[in-house]
Parts: structure tokens; C-alpha cells; sequence
């Protein structure tokens, strides 16, 4: 699931910044997680459309 995807990438992130490494590879691994949780959003709300869509 995207949700579990999130708190792996959440989980690498913080131990990089933790461990002081490069800052290029922290600015990557933020990026990449703030994709993912706007994935996230964006199928909650397609859920939400489709949801009153039925009920419509």
C-alpha cells in the first residue's frame, strides 16, 4: 500500500538526516516522499468523488 510505502521512505529519511549524510541525497529522499504523499491525497479524493458518485 502507498500508506506503507510512505512511512519506509519517512523511516529512510529520517535516519539519513540522523546520520548527517549529504544533503543532495536528503533533498531526493524528500522529494520522493512528498510525491508519495501527494499521491496519497490525490486517491483518497478520487475515493471520495467515486464514493458520491454511487451514492448520486
Amino acid at each position: 500500500m502507498l500508506n506503507d510505502e510512505i512511512c519506509k521512505l519517512r523511516d529512510k529519511l529520517n535516519k539519513s538526516i540522523e546520520n548527517g549524510d549529504d544533503y543532495n541525497k536528503i533533498y531526493q529522499l524528500s522529494i520522493e516522499l512528498d510525491e508519495l504523499i501527494a499521491n496519497y491525497y490525490k486517491n483518497i479524493l478520487k475515493n471520495k468523488k467515486k464514493a458520491i458518485m454511487a451514492i448520486i
